[in-house]
């Protein structure tokens, strides 16, 4: 019998996490499919919903969850009722969701009442804002969890999840930072219209719970930016609260030195991150992706708080300009060895070898605590 995978994915972030899995399970004859909905479906941030219809030998469905605008409780209402509408009709073996956004937490809950087997990827993370309090939930509405590290993994424990449902295989997205991205700087800077050879990565989302004061940091982030004389690509926000604040400031930036891109494909990522100088903002791939590739990363704000402690990473407030402008004079341009706490690169690997396992199936759909030893 061949086992059926639905894989879940909202946005483009998530979609380079889940990306090396389902190729590793599709070369190892499971049955593949994707339920795109989320940013992927946005045309104002690249509509990459055209990026997931790439990946071959796949089925794909797509689902509009949400307009402009929508609160966070409205998109997880849209998505519950579209996501039980596709189970109603498409019941996977797995269904597989990944970290903390509101359309993961939807669809696990969906699956949990309907009791349709559900891997979680990335649980047991600490950030310091809403994203936990979802990314905990989708770890406590899922059967089976595939996590980054030991330390993740016992948290996920902590929370009274069975050790033997949880398998720490890395973070997936460093299988393709790991190999070569299969196109050039050059290629890269011709397709985003990238002019400079010497340029940093910026990449500053909103955080929900300080959806007022995001208009507010930003322009001192990208301020203290300008004023270093620097030139940066910055890679769109994403579409929480408070990320309209951020759009207008990225908007007021001179263009000969500011590269703003709605979206990228994950291949043209990847090449870009391995030839910058420096990274700077609030995104994960800051704290993760970054010191796996030995580059410099300033994290800004509450939004990746604690979330990992490589050396190569400083710490600072989006109002702290001397802290940022000290960052960009230092350690611009400077390589790190590689930091490998969340992988060395073989998480698809390591999902497939427990996928192939068939006390993976046996495990019952009833969940119940597990107490701590």
């Amino acid at each position: 019998m061949t086992r059926s995978l639905l894989f879940i994915t909202g946005t483009r972030a998530d979609f380079g996490k889940l990306e090396p899995l389902a190729a590793a399970a599709r070369d190892a004859g499971f049955a593949v499919s994707f339920f795109v909905t989320g940013m992927h479906m946005l045309d104002r941030y690249g509509r990459t919903k055209l990026e997931v219809a790439r990946f071959p030998g796949a089925d794909v469905f797509e689902f509009l969850n949400q307009r402009i605008g929508d609160p966070q409780d409205v998109i997880l209402a849209k998505t519950v009722l579209g996501f039980s509408d596709f189970i109603a009709e498409h019941r996977p073996d797995l269904a597989i969701v990944h970290g903390d956004r509101i359309e993961a937490l939807a669809c696990a809950l969906v699956c949990a009442t309907n009791y349709v087997r559900s891997a979680h990827v990335e649980g047991g993370e600490v950030s310091g804002t809403i994203d936990e309090v979802f990314r905990h939930c989708n770890s406590k509405l899922a059967t089976h969890h595939f996590v980054s590290s030991p330390e993740a993994a016992r948290r996920v424990m902590a929370l009274g999840e069975p050790a033997a449902s949880i398998h720490a295989i890395g973070s997936p997205e460093l299988d393709f930072h790991a190999r070569p991205s299969g196109v050039t700087l050059a290629e890269v800077q011709a397709h985003y219209g990238i002019p400079w050879e010497d340029y940093g990565i910026a990449v500053f989302h909103p955080v929900t719970s300080e959806a007022d004061t995001m208009g507010a940091q930003a322009q001192a982030l990208f301020g203290a930016l300008e004023a270093s004389g620097r030139r940066f690509v910055i890679v769109a926000p994403n579409n929480d609260p408070g990320s309209e604040a951020i759009f207008q400031v990225i908007g007021s930036l001179p263009k000969d030195r500011f590269r703003l891109i709605p979206s990228m494909r994950f291949a043209h990522f990847s090449e870009l991150m391995k030839n910058a100088a420096c990274m700077v903002g609030n995104s994960s791939a800051g704290v993760r992706e970054a010191p796996f590739l030995g580059i410099p990363s300033l994290d800004v704000g509450s939004r990746q708080t604690n979330r990992s402690n490589a050396p190569s990473i400083t710490v600072a407030a989006a109002g702290d300009r001397g802290a940022i402008l000290t960052f960009l004079a230092d350690h611009w341009g400077r390589a790190h060895p590689r930091h490998s706490a969340f992988g060395e690169g073989l998480a698809a690997d390591r999902f497939v070898a427990v996928l192939r396992d068939p006390a993976f199936w046996d495990r019952g759909l009833q969940k119940r605590f597990s107490d701590l030893d």
